[in-house]
């Protein structure tokens, strides 16, 4: 049977702690100053049996202003609350407060209670009345009500049975989902070492998981916190073999010691979640995010850490927060001033990773996209946004990566790339290998290291400003590149295989040099004679690359269709010939004959028949 979880929520001495003690049986006061006082500090916990057989865990909260952040710690990660009115008194001050709290934090299943019905005329209707009205607008609107007194007895039964129905029809959590377990309370016990406690929302856990600790001794933004190893683990004070959502989780821990834990701090599982410390809200409840102070506490989870709001307009805001904590697109958070106790604003989160706001102008524009932005989450927009992001990262960051993916975007191994920040990438590639080949004539190219180094900056590098101004993320997005610039990687460099061949100030001089060739196609010109037409190994090389001279050993340089007209002389020879042979029919020196006539051999024209003879291959 699947257990659940019931957070308390209503104005101070209205009968929450009663009326879970006539549920369960159990008193949630922990503290002697709680039972001295009859007023709940910090949270209280119980759990009971309902009438289909349905275990459910309460979390018990205080009512009184002064412990509104305890109160927030346990409505949290509740996804269910009764609701408490008392009869006598009617809606309170603190009945604003969590009315409040409640639709910041986007819950919206529960029972709208009304207790101590023995002490009112009227049965309690005119306080549920007023109930009704308050919660008109909330989450609670149409939550089944209840009227009980815990002293008679009144009502207990029913609301069990109401209990029972509300907890069927809430939405069933997810036992596949990575664990974040926020943490109201931490420990020790002598021989079992550290426990901590908490709402197990999503997730399962199991002895011998290891999980991370996020907290607040020492952790940044990004980083991974602690590696822990779940030792055991409880639930309603039994031991467990294996605990699912949504359950009241107690965690015997290894690998952390007491003092490095606390209230706020979460269990997440490895990978599955960033520490994040600037995030973009949109509000859901309460004030005007331009009107709220700009020093506020936030409050997520179990956690209330201080935050600086910058706002941008009225409904959307940046929060720079105290610490980093677990946070991903979507989830509810809510604010209220550092030095008072009233719930300002309910936010939600819109980007765990906002871009900086430095350039004029920048806040207005980011406003704008705000404002279009699904507070769910965009795959589509992160991947234009950043031109490529890795779809895992996405996963990490709250945001679903559904197939088929949307228009626009490409799937490139564990990659999601735009096309347009493809072709924006593209058109600098494109524009440096071209500025390369205006630069010098005879360049094979820019080097693969070069290109890459050029899309890390996001094509800043390149001679005019055709640039993207989005680094590319990894070098392996280099194959969708090349082909959309036009070009390819060749012997380490990238070319463009459809530049017109051409060799710049050296065309003359290799012009000179073919038209001395046609003449005497074996007479290959000596060192001078290369020098004097300002001939080095980069022209020749180039030349030879466009297929207009053939250089062989020992800097001999004929034109390439000197083998051809070699090969017309050997075969009038009698067969075999000797070099000598050779170089009489062709008229040309030993320096000559030697090198092309091994470039024949090479080739498979001609063969070596004894150590000094060759012959025409027929």
């Amino acid at each position: 049977m699947i257990e659940r979880v019931v957070a308390t929520a209503g104005h101070v001495d209205h009968g929450k702690s009663t009326l879970v003690r006539a549920l369960t049986g159990i008193e949630t006061d922990r503290w002697e100053e709680e039972r001295r006082r009859g007023l709940t500090i910090d949270l209280g916990f119980a759990w009971t049996r309902l009438p289909s057989g349905r275990e459910v865990s309460f979390v018990d909260v205080p009512g009184h202003e002064r412990f509104l952040g305890n109160m927030l710690a346990g409505l949290g990660p509740a996804p269910v609350v009764c609701f408490v009115v008392a009869a006598d008194e009617g809606w309170q001050a603190q009945s604003d407060d969590h009315r409040d709290a409640l639709a910041a934090l986007g819950i919206e299943t529960g029972v709208l209670v009304i207790t101590r019905a023995d002490l009112a005329e009227h049965g309690g209707r005119p306080a549920l009345a007023r109930a009704r009205t308050e919660l008109a607008g909330t989450g609670l609107a149409g939550a089944p009500a209840v009227t009980v007194s815990a002293r008679t007895g009144q009502g207990i039964d029913e609301l069990r049975s109401v209990l029972d129905d509300v907890l069927e029809h809430a939405p069933a959590p997810s036992a596949a989902a990575p664990v974040r377990l926020w943490i109201d309370r931490a420990f020790s016990i002598s021989g079992a070492g550290t426990v901590v406690t908490g709402t197990l929302a999503t997730g399962t856990l199991h002895p011998g998981d290891q999980l991370t600790l996020l907290g607040a001794h020492g952790e940044s933004a990004g980083e991974r916190g602690t590696r822990v190893t779940v030792r055991g683990l409880q639930s309603r004070e039994e031991s467990a073999r294996e605990l699912g959502p949504v359950c009241r989780a107690a965690v015997n821990l290894r690998g952390t010691d007491l003092e490095e834990i606390g209230r706020g701090d979460a269990l997440v599982t490895p990978g599955a979640f960033e520490a994040v410390d600037h995030v973009d809200v949109r509000r859901t409840t309460g004030e005007a995010l331009d009107e709220v102070p700009r020093e506020v506490m936030v409050h997520a989870g179990t956690a209330a850490v201080p935050a600086r709001v910058r706002d941008l307009g009225a409904q959307h805001a940046r929060l720079a927060l105290g610490r980093p904590l677990p946070l991903r697109v979507g989830d509810r958070m809510l604010l209220r001033g550092s030095g008072e106790h009233a719930v300002l604003v309910g936010v939600q989160i819109l980007d765990v990773d906002p871009p900086v706001l430095t350039r004029r102008g920048a806040g207005k524009r980011r406003t704008a996209e705000l404002g279009s932005m699904d507070p769910h989450g965009d795959a589509a927009h992160e991947t234009v946004r950043r031109g490529a992001v890795r779809a895992d990262l996405l996963v990490r960051r709250g945001i679903a990566v559904l197939d088929p993916l949307p228009r626009g975007i490409l799937r490139a191994g564990e990659w999601l790339v735009a096309e347009q920040a493809i072709a924006a990438w593209a058109g600098a590639l494109r524009e440096a290998v071209r500025a390369e080949h205006a630069r010098d004539a005879l360049s094979a190219g820019i080097t693969r290291g070069a290109a890459l180094d050029l899309l890390a900056r996001g094509g800043t590098a390149t001679t005019s400003a055709q640039a993207s101004a989005l680094p590319m993320p990894d070098d392996s997005l280099l194959s969708l590149v090349l082909p959309a610039a036009g070009l390819a990687a060749e012997g380490g460099r990238i070319v463009d295989p459809e530049r017109a061949a051409g060799l710049g100030a050296a065309e003359t001089q290799v012009a000179a040099l073919e038209e001395r060739l046609r003449a005497h196609p074996f007479r290959a010109p000596e060192a001078d004679d290369l020098a004097a037409l300002r001939l080095g190994a980069r022209e020749l090389a180039a030349a030879a690359k466009q297929g207009r001279l053939l250089r062989l050993p020992d800097g001999v340089v004929l034109l390439p269709s000197a083998p051809a007209l070699a090969m017309r002389e050997l075969a009038r020879l009698e067969q075999p010939f000797t070099a000598s042979a050779a170089r009489r029919a062709l008229g040309t020196t030993r320096r000559v004959a030697i090198p092309l006539l091994e470039h024949l051999d090479a080739r498979g024209w001609t063969r070596r028949v004894d150590g000094s003879s060759r012959e025409v291959v027929r």
